[in-house]
């Protein structure tokens, strides 16, 4: 079965795998399974062509896949542009929701935490010859 361009996994139960669409997780699964009656552990091989019709119109009701990553994309781009806290944390792929940074989070590639002093790594001691 494909939903808004993805397959569906037939070889798990319906409500996990309409979870493989991004923008919708379980309870939001659960949800659209409860409001058009399909029992939730039915596989998707099994259910007819009917039922299937009315779960894809169901499904494509709201914002998923391309659309949502547009629009969350979007978002992000208009922090950035007004220049607020969250828009430039953003920038520095740093972490935006106020966690702390200066214990955890210390294997980010490159050190790329600019508010910190940049990590000074082990090397192997040898001094390095310029070549003419």
């Amino acid at each position: 079965m494909r939903i808004a361009g993805i397959t569906i996994p037939n070889n798990k139960r319906l409500e996990y795998g309409l979870t493989a669409i991004y923008g919708i997780g379980l309870s939001r699964a659960q949800a659209i399974l409860d409001k058009l009656g399909i029992d939730r552990g039915v596989r998707p091989g099994d259910i007819d062509a009917d039922t299937e019709a009315k779960l894809r119109k169901e499904v494509e009701s709201y914002t998923i896949e391309g659309d949502l990553k547009r629009e969350v994309a979007a978002n992000i781009k208009r922090l950035k542009d007004i220049g607020c806290r969250r828009g430039d944390r953003h920038s520095r792929h740093a972490k935006v929701r106020g966690q702390n940074t200066q214990t955890n989070n210390r294997t980010v590639p490159n050190g790329i935490y600019a508010m910190h002093k940049p990590r000074k790594t082990m090397t192997s001691g040898r001094v390095k010859v310029e070549k003419k």
